[in-house]
């Protein structure tokens, strides 16, 4: 089975070194306490970002993002956002990385005095992991797509656990993977409360109907960057693109269908359930792809 996140290799990535908390650590001595409030609960937000030709690809938006989820969460991280910027670029330029780089930003509440939920036990600053790590997809993936299966584990209700936050409590989507991969798929596509499709476990879905792009309304899916940026360049380039809703039965007649995500941009899928769709013709899917690579070289 294929993965959205399949990448070569990197040897380098052996001796990086991982922000924690003000200091720099190898990979084999990058470690967080037990007390920590996101190995204990999983409490906390991340993003992941992507380094090419030395730009950190959107990463107000990504902040931006981060911020509005610790927000929502009720944990408030002790660096503005021009302060963690530094610190993302001073891990980037203390690893000498220039490219195919991606980044993954942690943040959890801190540490607690007795592993307790209540955020009161909180003794410390939140705590903050920056992981710079050599990844590049593996181009294989662009040529022989994903396979999605629906899954019963689906995307809950805001007032359960808010599907829109990036948080580090991810058991819902890791059940939902699980799930897929016992199906011989690749990834998970869920459903929402109400039967629609709402995403996948770790990227969003698109779908392509008469040379109309669509996707979900994003009431159930975390606030993807890329997805956001693949909906702008089909405004700008006069490609038809609308969120709506929809049931699973529309996807059987569909003409394309492809996944979003930071680590891998575009990816085709080449199969939903028992519907197969023909890579050779996955015209929209390869020139949004296309779009997508030249706008991160403007």
């Amino acid at each position: 089975m294929s993965s959205t996140h399949d990448y070569i290799k990197d040897n380098r990535n052996n001796k990086i070194k991982i922000y924690i908390n003000g200091k720099y650590f190898l990979r084999k001595n990058a470690k967080i306490s037990v007390f920590d409030s996101g190995f204990l609960l999983g409490d906390g937000v991340w993003t992941s970002i992507r380094l090419h030709n030395k730009k950190i690809l959107f990463i107000t938006q990504h902040l931006n993002r981060l911020f509005d989820d610790a927000k929502k969460i009720n944990l408030k991280i002790h660096k503005n956002k021009k302060e963690l910027k530094n610190i993302i670029q001073n891990t980037i330029n203390k690893n000498k990385m220039i490219t195919d780089v991606h980044i993954r930003i942690i943040i959890s509440r801190g540490i607690k005095s007795t592993p307790y939920q209540d955020p009161s036990f909180t003794i410390t600053n939140p705590s903050i992991v920056v992981i710079p790590e050599y990844k590049k997809p593996d181009d294989k993936i662009y040529k022989k797509g994903i396979i999605l299966k629906t899954v019963k584990i689906m995307r809950g209700h805001k007032n359960v656990q808010d599907p829109t936050i990036n948080s580090l409590s991810k058991l819902n989507c890791i059940l939902a993977c699980i799930e897929a991969k016992k199906k011989n798929a690749d990834e998970a596509l869920m459903f929402d409360i109400n039967g629609n499709i709402a995403t996948n476990n770790s990227t969003h879905f698109f779908y392509v109907k008469n040379n109309i792009v669509y996707t979900s309304k994003g009431k159930f899916c975390v606030k993807g960057i890329t997805r956001k940026n693949i909906i702008d360049i089909c405004r700008k380039y006069k490609i038809k693109a609308k969120e709506k809703d929809f049931k699973l039965k529309e996807l059987y007649s569909a003409d394309e269908a492809f996944v979003t995500g930071t680590f891998a941009n575009v990816i085709p899928v080449k199969k939903i359930n028992t519907k197969i769709f023909n890579l050779k013709k996955n015209y929209l899917t390869k020139y949004l792809r296309k779009l997508y690579l030249e706008k991160i070289e403007e």
